[in-house]
């Protein structure tokens, strides 16, 4: 019986070539994109999931209580780790890693008169105890000695191919970090997964990290600095992150009551953007849900397009349902009939629909810049079985209900039409719902577009156009010629203006200090942001005073330069007024008094909210050139700057970043996310029209007769093609209305994740209906102007 079953499917496939291809070619779009937020959500639900104590494994993150709310960081004090192996030996491990990025590594080849190959590396230090934790294999050397003495490293297999050719013949060669400190490679990693929030590839021992960069202060919260705990199997998380909380009143100062420590997931770092983590990529629980409801929404939207096609073209098939069931066969049978059908064409739509994915997922790949692989692996032959059973049954159980419902007296009398068999107002309803979802998509995007819009042209209170930031050469030697590399950069004629400091104005990057004011006997309630910048810093970016006047230039602090908001949450009205004041860090370390306010600009990305800003001078913390440059000159003025640092800094490697794409970078993952959501809009309409367009193909023919006697009795081609489409018009605008709310509602949750976003105005909805109706008409104009300008004689020929 399956085998007849399958072998008349076979044949009214075959029998009905457009209507198969255009439901084969909507589910295949459907199950494509579905595929590939599959694909896509496992991706990034595995990261770390490799490990083999994953779910004991627990990150120490900070959490500080401030005035404006919680602040949250995924590091933690240098001493932390210490205390914690001594106040609770029963846990199983303790491990700290330290990263530091775009750091110099020098190859100390073998070769006298070669110069040695340098290269810019995100590196770690790590303490032993971090691999005996974590599973990162090492396919050379011993886990629990390579990083035990100081000066040694561990590199991965692709950076020991990289400095030495073979990685086999790396131990035991030299490596010099940041022009300073000498390397032993001790230890080769293996090559870490994709999905790790781990970039493992130059690994130095923990014990090599200098005094210059840690501090023993327990309040001194460094984000680099991460402390993993290993759980014993016998302790609840909960049960220890209340220990964990006795830990901190105990250890650390009271006047930090505010600052406190709880414990992380390994399975939730890769989730909560709040911490961040060292990959520098995230992936928020949320935006798993959302894309699994789109990718959901366009597998429902495909089904209803082959329920509408099948219900349309259901008085085609009328005769053969009477025939059949005349000659004995039951409504089981053809539900059967039916659903074998559909099987067959979910089947072929399953197999384009995985050649789609395999030509898509390398742009999916390259935009997203992840590293998505399309493996027949048993995940995913489960995923795709049970997708073709639930769309043959969301597909085709409707259909197969409503055919093998048909009357067969009234069948063979033809007393059945379009608008009798199938729910005509089902249809409707399905339309509805189709284009709902697909406008739900169109406004989502829409508001996307228009946020990272108002991220690239927000104003920032700076001047950041045709300014290049250059790193310095990070040592006591490179710190002594940057005065002099900074005069020759001032002399040359493409250069406008030339500072240094430790960060640019907006930066991912910060310095948040407690601070006294005005000889209080105790710390302000809240931190400062502090930029380390020297005087013509305000120049160059063309920072505002709207008191005051810059500090005078010098190599060490002689005055402090605040923000508008500083000033007011001193609780000062008239900027004026804190002129003179000074202010205390430190511990009384630094002193100085305040000697202009400038007008607010954003420190961090548009994502954060403004801070209180202080910024003053010290030349031991300069990191970086901050450099304007003349536009029209750019090229030359660029190799020129190229050529005088390099003569200044032979053993260092050159680079520079223009400002504004450094800040365009700060939303890279919105900008990826906007251009998904694009993605998936565009494919929902594309169904949806594909949907509406062989609706009304089938349309046309079932009212070729009442068309060509509507023109014989002088109906013009423009009613005909009114008739067509005004009832598309009308249940697309109910769809708009279903969809506004619901988009509203996601959006504006959606926004509150940013400190600066812009309105949901009218504009945006009155886009959006305008979009899709325009694209409807423009689906069914052609298939009504078609049926509109046919002769009447042939429509009523058989007559």
């Amino acid at each position: 019986m399956p085998k007849n079953y399958f072998k008349t499917a076979w044949q009214n496939v075959r029998s009905h070539k457009a209507y198969v291809t255009i439901n084969a070619i909507g589910l295949a779009v459907g199950i494509a994109a579905c595929l590939l937020v599959f694909l896509l959500i496992r991706y990034e639900t595995g990261f770390d999931d490799f490990h083999k104590n994953k779910d004991r494994i627990y990150r120490i993150v900070s959490a500080t209580k401030t005035p404006e709310g919680m602040n949250y960081s995924q590091g933690s004090a240098y001493p932390v780790a210490e205390a914690l192996r001594l106040d609770f030996p029963q846990l199983e491990g303790v491990a700290r890693i330290y990263a530091r990025k775009d750091k110099q590594i020098t190859v100390l080849n073998d070769a006298a008169n070669a110069a040695p190959p340098k290269f810019k590396e995100q590196v770690f230090y790590a303490e032993p105890a971090f691999f005996d934790i974590f599973n990162f294999p090492l396919l050379a050397g011993d886990p629990k000695t390579a990083l035990s003495a100081t000066h040694t490293v561990v590199l991965s297999q692709a950076i020991a191919e990289k400095y030495f050719g073979d990685w086999h013949t790396a131990i035991g060669k030299l490596i010099k970090y940041d022009n300073d400190q000498v390397f032993k490679v001790t230890g080769i990693l293996q090559n870490a997964p994709a999905h790790t929030d781990f970039p493992l590839q130059v690994v130095f021992s923990f014990k090599s990290v200098t005094q210059e960069d840690i501090s023993t202060d327990w309040a001194a919260v460094d984000g680099s600095l991460n402390t993993f705990v290993l759980l014993p199997e016998n302790m609840p998380a909960r049960q220890f992150d209340s220990d964990l909380n006795a830990f901190v009143k105990r250890h650390t100062p009271a006047e930090y009551a505010n600052q406190g420590y709880q414990l992380q997931p390994l399975g939730s770092v890769h989730f909560e953007r709040a911490f961040g983590t060292f990959s520098g990529k995230t992936f928020s629980r949320e935006l798993i849900t959302a894309l699994s409801l789109i990718g959901f929404f366009l597998l429902i939207i495909a089904c209803i397009n082959f329920i509408n096609l099948a219900t349309a073209q259901a008085v085609n098939r009328s005769k053969e349902v009477g025939i059949r069931k005349v000659l004995g066969s039951s409504k089981k049978q053809l539900i059967l009939q039916f659903l074998s059908e559909t099987f067959l064409i979910t089947l072929a739509s399953v197999i384009i629909a995985l050649g789609v994915a395999w030509l898509a997922l390398p742009l999916l790949n390259q935009l997203l810049q992840v590293s998505v692989k399309l493996r027949p692996d048993l995940p995913l032959m489960a995923f795709l079985g049970v997708l073709m059973v639930s769309v043959t049954f969301l597909s085709g159980l409707y259909p197969a209900i409503v055919l093998s419902g048909f009357n067969p007296i009234a069948v063979l009398k033809n007393k059945l039409s379009s608008k009798t068999v199938g729910g005509f107002s089902m249809r409707r309803v399905l339309v509805v719902f189709q284009f709902a979802i697909a406008q739900v998509l169109i406004i989502g995007t829409l508001i996307i577009v228009k946020q990272m819009d108002f991220f690239q042209n927000a104003a920032v209170g700076f001047d950041k156009e045709a300014i290049i930031t250059v790193p310095m050469a990070n040592d006591t030697a490179g710190r002594t010629k940057a005065d002099a590399l900074k005069i020759q950069l001032q002399q040359q004629a493409g250069i406008k203006d030339v500072s240094q400091s430790a960060f640019s104005p907006m930066d991912q990057a910060g310095w948040d200090d407690d601070f006294i004011f005005d000889n209080a006997t105790k710390k302000a309630g809240f931190k400062t942001d502090f930029k380390w910048a020297d005087a013509d810093y305000f120049n160059t970016y063309n920072i505002r005073f709207i008191a005051g006047a810059p500090y005078r230039p010098a190599d060490s602090i002689n005055g402090f330069v605040v923000n508008e908001m500083m000033t007011k949450k001193l609780g000062f009205k008239n900027p004026e007024g804190i002129l003179g004041k000074k202010i205390s860090f430190w511990d009384g370390k630094i002193v100085a008094p305040v000697v202009g306010v400038v007008k607010d600009f954003n420190g961090y990305s548009l994502k954060e909210a403004m801070k209180p800003m202080v910024l003053s001078s010290n030349k031991m913390f300069y990191r970086i050139f901050n450099i304007k440059i003349q536009p029209q000159n750019a090229k030359q003025t660029l190799a020129t700057i190229e050529q005088l640092w390099n003569h200044t800094y032979p053993d260092f490697m050159y680079e520079y970043q223009f400002l504004d794409e450094k800040i365009a970078g700060f939303y890279k993952q919105e900008r990826q996310i906007s251009q998904l959501y694009q993605l998936f809009a565009g494919i929902a309409i594309f169904i949806s029209c594909l949907g509406l367009y062989g609706f009304v193909s089938f349309m046309a023919v079932q009212r070729t007769k009442e068309v060509g006697v509507r023109k014989v009795l002088g109906a013009s081609t423009g009613s005909i093609i009114y008739l067509f489409s005004k009832e598309f018009t009308l249940l697309i605008g109910i769809a708009f209305l279903i969809a506004m709310p619901i988009a509203w509602y996601v959006m504006h949750r959606w926004l509150q994740n940013y400190a600066y976003r812009v309105d949901i105005g009218a504009g945006i909805f009155l886009a959006t209906i305008l979009i899709a109706e325009l694209i409807a008409w423009l689906t069914v104009g052609y298939r009504a102007i078609k049926a509109a300008v046919i002769n009447p004689v042939k429509s009523l020929r058989t007559e």
